[in-house]
């Protein structure tokens, strides 16, 4: 199964590098048309880049029978996937929970994400809000949500199971899918072609800061973006001076 596809150190490496315009104008290409997680936003501007395998997490409605007991909230009960999903999860890897695009309560808080941090977990996404965002945003670690709130988990989400096949923020994620975030939000990457789409991106991040450079400096669109022969020629030996990334 493709899930079952190596993914290396090198690929992620490289996927690291590259930003999400550039991620999905590739997948684009490859007829994957929405791959990035609209609405969702960094809770800290200085966690910076991430990127790991996918480990899912799926909410279902709450309901009163089934998450609370006269009154008293069952969160810590043994009957809790969410507790299992963040011991479960394994460094380099990203919690990517479906709230089902429910902000209205939320999807963890401080406590588990410190727990994961310490793991070693790349980063935590939700299509849903998380709580204790002040304390999230100082922390040195990615988590992406819709919103912030105060209100607990219970009263609108169940965790229900984790790793299988989810929708986050609209986008289809299978366990182990490779996610990459930076400032800018997520991209999601089916696993079977994320070597060759880093391979790519990086290529066209690459060419791309070339390219600006010549933009910057006041050269015309056409023949430029995209590159034409003459523009290209002097592209290569951009690199053969020993430019890069």
């Amino acid at each position: 199964m493709s899930q079952n596809i190596e993914i290396t150190s090198e690929t992620l490496e490289l996927l690291r590098k590259c930003g999400q315009g550039t991620l999905t104008t590739q997948l684009f290409k490859r007829g994957y048309r929405q791959q990035f997680l609209v609405g969702l936003a960094p809770l800290s501007k200085t966690s910076g880049r991430f990127v790991g395998e996918a480990f899912t997490l799926r909410f279902i409605p709450s309901r009163e029978d089934k998450d609370w007991d006269l009154g008293d909230l069952k969160a810590r009960g043994e009957d809790n996937v969410q507790w299992e999903a963040v011991e479960e999860i394994g460094p380099g890897q990203v919690l990517m929970i479906d709230s089902r695009n429910d902000p209205r309560a939320a999807s963890a808080g401080n406590m588990l994400m410190t727990r994961m941090m310490r793991k070693g977990v790349a980063a935590a996404v939700t299509d849903g809000a998380f709580r204790d965002g002040a304390e999230i945003s100082e922390m040195d670690f990615p988590a992406y949500c819709r919103a912030n709130t105060a209100t607990t988990r219970p009263a609108y989400h169940r965790a229900i199971a984790m790793q299988e096949p989810i929708g986050c923020a609209d986008v289809a994620v299978y366990p182990g899918d490779i996610v990459v975030g930076d400032a800018d939000g997520v991209t999601v990457i089916p696993r079977h072609i994320a070597a060759e789409v880093a391979s790519d991106s990086y290529e066209q991040e690459r060419r791309e800061t070339f390219l600006f450079t010549k933009i910057d400096a006041g050269a015309s669109l056409f023949g430029t973006y995209p590159a034409g022969p003459e523009t290209l020629e002097e592209y290569q030996k951009w690199l053969a001076e020993g430019n890069d990334l």
